[in-house]
């Protein structure tokens, strides 16, 4: 049986050099966002916390296969998924 995760988009309150967002995927996504905030990893999320830019939880899809957060992240339109970047049309853009 196939592995199923929960990916989830985090907003960050302020950019980042160029970066504005995060994706990852965890079983127990309020848990590793915990994880995130009190010993951050991968580094941008250490970036974020060195230089006081906070982050939220704005998206999150459900039981998706592995994979499905490697493909959200190929395609490189995190804003494009993100409601609070695109209020109007995310629901619309982001059918998977």
């Amino acid at each position: 049986m196939t592995q199923k995760d929960n990916v989830y988009l985090l907003h960050f309150s302020d950019n980042l050099c160029h970066a504005r967002h995060y994706i990852g995927a965890s079983q127990d996504v309020e848990k590793r966002i915990q994880a995130h905030k009190k010993n951050p990893r991968p580094k941008i999320l250490k970036a974020c916390k060195d230089n006081g830019i906070d982050f939220e939880v704005v998206r999150v899809w459900k039981n998706k296969p592995r994979g499905f957060e490697r493909r959200l992240k190929d395609r490189k339109n995190s804003p494009e998924l993100c409601p609070i970047c695109n209020p109007d049309t995310w629901r619309y853009k982001a059918t998977y």
